[in-house]
């Protein structure tokens, strides 16, 4: 099969996916309300439309992101033609979760099938509904043999993580892409891991306090702050904490009610389990507002801590969830003093009008991506790279870098027979003194 009906049937099978994901929409929608009443809009917004934009511009691009790309050629090989080829890995790993369960398994997939590999997806069992609804997609669109959806808890994770893959790609906690990157590197697979930790957001006495607090609202509740990228700790200038935290509360009321238990614009948590460990993390602490919860509906009220302790649980470990820490700072100092007890997070948030101060955080501290005066809509843009740093994750994704990271660029000459230098071949002799001028010359 030549090249270019390689692509084009790599196309075909996306055209595919895309009719069929915009036939059954309505059942995603569905299937990601039933399993943690996940609003129809921020379904369309976080999950459906996302993956539909994704394929419309991986189908728009696939043929100049595939076709190989000519550079420029080194005098040491004169006459040469220098080219970069972009080959599938081959046999292709992705695990999924389950927070944006529709998105987070489809658009690395997308990436995977553009780029010529054959997939074996795992989506989370924590969202039976999703990965239903997924496995049906795929196997209508997709002969088995080119992509294959397996289902079941984490012990058949482990089991496939012991076959040896050509490419491992992982959303998930901190912990578990641990144990994925040792699975890894018995075979020397390389892996792209899609991980968390804790994200600050710093809110200076420069910023628009209500805006700010508007815009950090979204952030936090959207999903039920189940999101990577979410807001996980507050630090704010001391001068404007109190307006400020007036604000977020009135913004919180503003978008779900005075009690958001009904509205319909407000997830829950996804099992017990992390609804118990929501509960555990704001357990002695001063709430300033939420705390309300229900068992049986695994409902958490948005909740605003008081300056949690530093050795509290819910400062030692990412929330991921509706709750939101409020701390305090005076100095640059202060700042550097909380986020450096920290790993470097996912994402980094400042809320300021004060440019150099603004400068000096971003040279300042590494993360893997972030907004100033706005929270999550980073992810957005397909040109900017998603991804973490150090125990954040390894390894980025969106567009074109998306097709990138599931092919190996594979590097090829092409001499020319017409001129062949000797210069290069022994016997040496006296070949050196020329060599050093050549060489210092190009």
């Amino acid at each position: 099969m030549n090249h270019k009906t390689e692509i084009n049937n790599r196309k075909e099978s996306l055209k595919k996916l895309l009719h069929i994901i915009i036939e059954q929409e309505d059942a995603i929608i569905k299937a990601l309300y039933d399993d943690f009443k996940k609003p129809a809009f921020e379904a369309v917004l976080t999950e459906t439309n996302y993956v539909i934009s994704d394929l419309k511009e991986t189908i728009k691009n696939i043929d100049s992101w595939a076709k190989p790309k000519r550079v420029w050629g080194s005098l040491l090989n004169f006459p040469s033609s220098d080219y970069i080829y972009s080959e599938p890995y081959g046999n292709v790993l992705i695990l999924s979760p389950w927070n944006y369960p529709f998105q987070l398994a489809l658009c690395p997939l997308v990436a995977a099938v553009a780029a010529g590999n054959k997939v074996t997806l795992k989506p989370s069992e924590h969202t039976p509904n999703t990965s239903a609804i997924i496995s049906k997609i795929i196997r209508e669109a997709f002969p088995v043999q080119e992509v294959v959806v397996i289902t079941g808890d984490a012990t058949i994770a482990a089991e496939l993580l012991k076959k040896r893959w050509d490419y491992i790609f992982f959303t998930g906690s901190v912990g578990v892409g641990k144990i994925v990157a040792k699975a890894a590197a018995e075979n020397l697979t390389p892996v792209t891991l899609e991980l968390g930790g804790k994200s600050p957001c710093i809110i200076d006495e420069t910023a628009n306090l209500e805006l700010s607090a508007r815009r950090i609202v979204w952030g936090k509740i959207i999903n039920a702050g189940q999101t990577c990228v979410a807001p996980d700790y507050i630090l704010v200038h001391k001068k404007v904490k109190q307006p400020f935290t007036k604000f977020l509360i009135e913004e919180i009321e503003k978008a779900l009610g005075k009690n958001p238990e009904e509205s319909a614009d407000f997830a829950r948590i996804i099992n017990l389990k992390n609804w118990q460990r929501q509960l555990n993390l704001i357990e002695n602490q001063n709430i300033i507002y939420g705390g309300q919860s229900n068992k049986e509906s695994l409902y958490l009220a948005p909740t605003l801590l008081d300056q949690p302790s530093m050795d509290s649980l819910v400062m030692k470990e990412e929330i991921f969830g509706p709750v939101l820490p409020i701390l305090s700072y005076e100095t640059k100092e202060d700042i550097d003093k909380i986020i450096t007890q920290f790993d470097k997070p996912l994402s980094l948030y400042l809320f300021s009008q004060n440019k150099s101060f603004t400068d000096e955080i971003l040279k300042k501290y590494s993360f893997g991506g972030g907004c100033i005066n706005d929270t999550v809509i980073h992810l957005v843009n397909h040109r900017l790279p998603f991804g973490g740093v150090g125990n954040s994750g390894m390894g980025a994704y969106h567009g074109k870098l998306s097709f990138d990271i599931f092919s190996h660029k594979k590097s090829v000459v092409k001499r020319g027979t017409w001129l062949d230098v000797p210069l290069r071949y022994a016997p040496y002799n006296d070949k050196l003194k020329t060599i050093r001028k050549v060489l210092k010359w190009i």
